[in-house]
């Protein structure tokens, strides 16, 4: 017997990749799939690619996931944390919003009500961050955006080649990312053959984004792409001095990821895109410094539900459990 594993809210888009990924894993045991809304159907009814699996949602209930040894949490933003603190014995980590924030203020400003605390940050490639990962019990997983920016930003502030100011960002995500729920403005025939930006200025993943970073200030707007998944997201910001260059950034990119397994900084000329991505745990990075504007610019691709979610989730379970970190993760992308 491995290590059991249950999936709370694993009817949707993120919980399937979960399912798909634990049953493949070489040390997890998944014992259980909950999902209020579907209790009683198999699970492959609403994951049809997981045929087979011979598993049937339950009730989200603290009962059935404390039978686990691990519990992920695929809940929508404000869920987590009333069904986390009836959770004592498992280790949990969260794909929610819930426990990502240190600030209060941020969080009621970005998505309203109260705090309801904060978890060990769950990006592993940020400094040290990967021996508090280990050493936790509870982990909140990063947001998908938020993955895609910091492992493009991170590096340029903390080796000073950038300023922490005026950040811009504009990043495309497909539409697995807002979740399964049936919505008009993501029907099939209103989203194909349309690029639409959405909550400009005022996304909830930026103050994540600046935790995790340094930065100080951030312009935001993500765009819905007519795809189900990927993540491309472009970000610029000032260099800290005049007269730096192209080696320069791209340096600061390789000396913060020389031996990471799922970030990859691409050969020059060579741009992300997310067709490379799709199904990895990987993230893809790019870097020039602008011509005109003399701005540095970081091109980032990630699956928004590899390494924006449920691949993300499961390398830190990986790092929970002592386990190899790729443990049941794809390095490499499904193509064509």
């Amino acid at each position: 017997m491995g290590i059991r594993v249950a999936v709370a809210g694993a009817s949707g888009y993120a919980g399937g990749e979960l399912l798909r990924l634990v049953a493949g894993h070489p040390e997890f045991d998944l014992v259980a799939a909950t999902a209020h809304s579907h209790a009683g159907q198999s699970v492959c009814q609403v994951h049809p690619q997981l045929a087979g699996l011979g598993l049937s949602f339950s009730s989200t209930t603290p009962e059935i996931l404390a039978e686990a040894d691990l519990v992920f949490l695929a809940l929508p933003h404000g869920q987590s944390h009333a069904l986390a603190a009836n959770l004592d014995g498992p280790k949990v980590v969260d794909l929610g919003a819930d426990f990502r924030l240190l600030d209060a203020g941020q969080w009621e400003r970005y998505y309203g009500g109260s705090h309801a605390g904060t978890w060990t940050y769950g990006l592993p490639e940020l400094p040290g961050q990967r021996e508090r990962i280990a050493a936790a019990g509870r982990v909140a997983n990063t947001g998908c955006y938020a993955a895609a920016i910091t492992l493009a930003l991170a590096p340029l502030l903390s080796s000073g080649v950038a300023k922490p100011g005026d950040v811009v960002v504009v990043a495309a995500s497909g539409t697995s990312g807002a979740g399964r729920q049936a919505q008009a403005h993501l029907l099939g025939s209103e989203v194909m053959g349309d690029l639409s930006p959405y909550k400009v200025g005022r996304h909830q993943h930026v103050p994540e984004i600046k935790q995790a970073t340094g930065a100080v200030t951030m312009s935001f707007t993500p765009v819905l792409a007519p795809m189900p998944r990927g993540i491309l997201a472009t970000v610029t910001a000032v260099p800290a001095a005049a007269g730096i260059t192209e080696t320069d950034v791209r340096q600061a990119l390789e000396a913060a990821y020389p031996a990471e397994p799922f970030v990859h900084v691409l050969p020059v000329g060579r741009w992300p895109h997310t067709a490379a991505t799709f199904g990895s745990n990987s993230a893809h990075l790019q870097a020039t410094v602008d011509l005109d504007s003399g701005r540095i610019i970081v091109v980032s691709a990630i699956d928004n539900l590899g390494k924006g979610a449920a691949g993300q989730a499961v390398q830190c379970a990986n790092l929970m459990f002592g386990l190899p970190e790729t443990s049941g993760l794809p390095v490499f992308g499904v193509a064509p």
